[in-house]
């Protein structure tokens, strides 16, 4: 998770005070369509709003699009925050290339991506040692539509993380072993089926 910042856009945030009330003029920062970025989007927009008196617009969007845009046409000119896991191959280019800066150059710590079961579904399978242990049972996962297909739950259409699911779900063939992969729809889709899972003491993949 980064800081990406346009080079306009540094110069506009490091201006002090005084200045920046009367340069610092609009800018459009992104708003990501999952919890933190809005809450970071959000924060941002207040500290620039109170603190320098600029004028922010925020732009709603997934990973892929709002990356796309920033690169190729400069706006938005500010992302609070950016998992660049799916984007290395086309992040670091622009980096070098001076289209997009850095501002925070290392991620917040803590953090991580992968794939996920409820702590009572790994308490009652010891068995399962990684991912491909976990593969081999779709019929402990099964699909509320069909249950004869193991459910294997993605991440909604616009994260960089949905990109990198469909392709790691067609690497370990999952379907042919009798997964679907289940699109939550949004963000708040994902929680939802994530917490009525574990309400319920089903298991969740």
């Amino acid at each position: 998770m980064k800081k990406l910042l346009l080079a306009s856009a540094m110069m506009a945030a490091s201006m002090t005070a005084g200045s920046a009330f009367a340069e610092c003029g609009s800018i459009k920062m992104a708003e990501f369509n999952w919890a933190s970025g809005e809450l970071m989007a959000n924060v941002d927009k207040i500290i620039l709003e109170e603190g320098y008196g600029c004028e922010i617009e925020l732009v709603v969007g997934g990973t892929s699009a709002i990356f796309t845009s920033m690169n190729e046409k400069g706006e938005p000119q500010i992302a609070g925050e950016q998992w660049v896991n799916a984007l290395r191959d086309v992040l670091d280019p622009a980096l070098e290339e001076g289209r997009i800066h850095a501002v925070n150059k290392g991620p917040i710590t803590g953090l991580g991506e992968g794939w996920w079961i409820p702590p009572y579904t790994a308490e009652a399978h010891p068995d399962f040692k990684t991912v491909l242990d976990i593969i081999e049972h779709p019929e402990l996962f099964p699909d509320s539509e069909d249950p004869s297909k193991g459910a294997f739950v993605g991440c909604p259409a616009g994260w960089g993380c949905q990109a990198v699911n469909a392709n790691l779900f067609k690497a370990f063939d999952m379907e042919a072993k009798g997964w679907k992969l289940i699109d939550p729809g949004s963000a708040a889709g994902l929680d939802g089926s994530i917490a009525k899972a574990n309400e319920r003491g089903e298991n969740w993949f």
